[in-house]
């Protein structure tokens, strides 16, 4: 029996690049935030919920897994890479199941949603995995700038499919496991249709500064000033999933405190960490300026590297605890990920010697905030068989040329 099981399970792990190849035909749907509302609000049905997640959870999932292949051989043979791809096959197996069970048995629905619970756990511990499969590579084969562009431009997609299907999973588990969060009534699921901006910016900036103190001793203040042109006596409200919202401007406090207090820890006080929010008619945007020396322009676009990330090794996923304002170096990046998933951004500016302002980017509308999805097609094909080609511009010489018998003679 144990046999027969054996067999039928690789029998249809076999199968699953046929499956990547069915499914990944299809272009993902993005959704809209009015949308998740829509489909959460008191008239929600799971049977709806279940028919459009059974296709789209796997149209996502075979999106991604056809880029998977298109990675370095030699990073993809790394065991934490291997570990990753048996979840995503195994997850794709568990959803596919579903395609010709019966919406209308409640047996059904609730198996489904079980499933979406397991699979969830499952790729809980994606990010540390795949990072410390790029340390693995790094390590062992060094970086080139072709590897890293194309390892940049699959995370970056990679990353953002995986915020999107533990999207719509909790979207529907959230909904349709029948409780309601007692601390949040007003949510459907994750998002909250009257998220406060300014309450997330300062319990984000509230639990940074526990870690400063906790770390050096001392924290800056906060001086926040809010703007609204719409109604300039209302508190700053949009749709929003606050979780993300939180997640951003924690990572972003904890890079300003560090700064701030390594670069005036001689200092008798600490200058404060500026924040400002503003909603007008198309966006939401909150900038934080702190006063922790910046960083040179040639640097910051590493900060959004996943291969050029000088953090620790996230081996230890307990690797916290020893600098809990490090981390392992993926928090900008996938922060900007959040920031652009329903169409806005994330976006650094800093005078080197001075400081830096990041800016955070959101749509105010609910109808303007559509997922960002991506798809594999003939252009994301092309992205991975790029080569570096010369520059098209010259590049500066150490030392100027001598102009020789041309120079002017006094």
């Amino acid at each position: 029996m144990k046999f027969a099981q054996f067999l039928l399970k690789n029998s249809s792990v076999a199968g699953i690049p046929k499956l990547v190849e069915r499914f990944s035909k299809f272009s993902p749907s993005p959704l809209s935030m009015k949308q998740f509302i829509d489909f959460g609000s008191a008239n929600a049905c799971e049977k709806t919920s279940f028919v459009f997640l059974r296709q789209e959870l796997p149209v996502r999932l075979a999106n991604i897994m056809k880029e998977i292949d298109f990675l370095p051989d030699k990073l993809l043979s790394t065991p934490s890479l291997k570990l990753l791809t048996s979840w995503y096959s195994q997850s794709l197996l568990e959803l596919i199941e579903f395609l010709e069970k019966d919406p209308d048995d409640k047996d059904v629905l609730t198996n489904f949603t079980q499933t979406l619970v397991n699979i969830r756990n499952r790729h809980n511990n994606v990010v540390p995995t795949m990072a410390q499969g790029v340390v693995e590579y790094k390590e062992a084969f060094g970086v080139d700038p072709v590897t890293n562009q194309n390892v940049q431009y699959f995370l970056d997609r990679f990353y953002m499919s995986r915020i999107s299907t533990r999207m719509l999973m909790n979207q529907h588990t959230l909904i349709f496991n029948g409780s309601v969060n007692p601390a949040h009534p007003k949510h459907i699921g994750s998002i909250d249709p009257s998220c406060d901006v300014v309450e997330v910016v300062k319990d984000a900036y509230e639990t940074s500064k526990m870690l400063c103190e906790q770390y050096y001793l001392t924290s800056p203040d906060m001086e926040i000033i809010e703007v609204n042109s719409k109604n300039p006596s209302q508190p700053l409200h949009i749709v929003y999933v606050p979780s993300h919202l939180y997640h951003m401007l924690f990572e972003l406090f904890k890079n300003a405190m560090r700064a701030t207090v390594e670069t005036h820890e001689t200092s008798p006080a600490l200058p404060s960490i500026k924040v400002r929010v503003s909603l007008g008619t198309e966006d939401l945007t909150i900038k934080m300026s702190d006063r922790g020396g910046g960083v040179p322009l040639r640097k910051i676009e590493r900060l959004f590297s996943y291969m050029y990330s000088t953090a620790p090794s996230p081996v230890h996923i307990d690797n916290s605890r020893n600098a809990p304002l490090a981390g392992f170096g993926y928090g900008l990046p996938i922060s900007r990920l959040y920031a652009k998933y329903f169409q806005g951004d994330l976006q650094l500016y800093s005078m080197e010697g001075y400081g830096t302002s990041a800016v955070i980017y959101l749509k105010a509308l609910s109808s303007e905030s559509v997922e960002r999805l991506p798809v594999f097609n003939k252009s994301a094909l092309r992205h991975y068989q790029a080569s570096t080609e010369a520059d098209d511009w010259c590049m500066p010489s150490k030392d100027p040329k001598k102009l020789g018998k041309y120079e002017r003679i006094h």
